[in-house]
């Protein structure tokens, strides 16, 4: 039997009845032992703050089944700060649309320019498109080591900053939509844009609140817009890690949330469907999420069951989801030099959690 087959077995056997947290997350923690002294030395290393080298986690949250059984934060983070997430935001965003699609506001298939104006100049280019980043547009994804060359800093801070959706849409095309995976934030604004589009510009500027946040019990969520009201999808939303956890438990019981139906299980499954790009890729592109396993195979993370999935953010901004072993990770950080290894996180956090049920 292969150690992860028995960490999982383990795993199962402790399962409990389904919990949901109400105001609070129900809190179970895991007893100390040799497994979480490991993960705990992995996440909270000490670090070069001068030198802004090695890994920093600022706080790492754990539930299992429900309940809250582990949590540490560091620096300045508290469980009442309402963390950037980065590129997590494209998962949320991705879960917000998952709400309105289940309202019939719109089909994966419809043309993004029926809901946003601007892209009448790609009208083959499909909302699963842009869900997929296989827009098909010239972008380049590039961050602090090519400022000069990159879309996604343009469209942050200097000339597409005030109409971020606008300016993605003026990008020249690239390859036909639908068959090459080129990873753009650029898609995930114009997403955000096109929400307006199909919920109305009444309902818009609350809709992640109405639709989401609140069904959820977030209560933490702030989320930037650029000059036209547009939220900015792709990375500027902010959430405390234990409201983040909510909609990875969302996730984790496939759109259930305690007895109501929030998010299709269609779309749940779109979600987590590996997009197979004619285009060779080293990542695994779900539905804006990203997936251990890929349309040929297996996924980035050896170490963690082939059904674990995450929203990942610019920094090592992490929500891991495992539905097989019913676990949601948190991780917020501030890494710099690219020691991290989610692969790493996720194995000591399996091992510290099996023990935990053998105890």
């Amino acid at each position: 039997m292969s150690r992860l087959l028995f960490l999982l077995l383990l795993l199962t056997c402790s399962a409990g009845a389904q919990t949901w947290p109400d105001e609070q997350w129900p809190v179970h923690k895991l007893t100390p032992g040799p497994a979480l002294k490991d993960l705990e030395t992995y996440a909270f290393p000490p670090r070069d703050e001068q030198e802004r080298k090695g890994v920093r986690t600022d706080a790492l949250l754990i539930i299992r089944d429900g309940e809250l059984v582990y949590e540490r934060y560091a620096g300045v983070t508290t469980a009442q700060t309402p963390h950037l997430t980065w590129s997590i935001s494209k998962s949320i965003l991705a879960t917000v649309l998952g709400v309105a699609f289940g309202e019939g506001r719109f089909k994966l298939a419809d043309s993004v320019a029926s809901f946003y104006a601007p892209f009448n100049a790609h009208p083959d280019i499909r909302v699963q498109d842009l869900l997929h980043w296989a827009s098909g547009l010239d972008w380049q994804e590039d961050y602090e080591y090519a400022p000069l060359d990159s879309s996604v800093v343009a469209m942050l801070y200097t000339r597409g900053r005030t109409d971020m959706a606008r300016f993605t849409a003026e990008h020249p095309v690239a390859s036909a939509p639908g068959t090459s995976y080129r990873y753009s934030s650029g898609d995930s604004t114009v997403l955000a844009a096109a929400l307006r589009g199909m919920v109305g510009e009444a309902a818009y500027a609350d809709y992640p609140w109405t639709a989401l946040f609140d069904p959820l019990g977030i209560k933490s969520a702030v989320w930037e817009t650029d000059s036209t009201g547009t939220f900015v999808g792709s990375s500027y939303a902010y959430m405390t890690a234990r409201d983040l956890a909510r909609i990875g438990l969302l996730m984790e019981r496939r759109g259930q949330w305690q007895d109501r139906q929030l998010l299709p299980t269609q779309w749940v499954d779109f979600n987590l469907t590996p997009f197979k790009s004619q285009t060779p890729t080293s990542e695994a592109p779900g539905g804006h999420w990203w997936l251990n396993k890929t349309a040929d195979g297996p996924g980035p993370w050896p170490d963690a069951p082939p059904d674990t999935f995450a929203g990942l953010g610019h920094w090592g901004q992490a929500l891991y989801v495992i539905p097989s072993a019913g676990l949601v990770i948190v991780r917020y950080a501030d890494d710099r030099d690219g020691t991290y290894d989610h692969d790493q996180l996720l194995k000591l956090t399996l091992k510290a959690v099996a023990g935990e049920g053998v105890k």
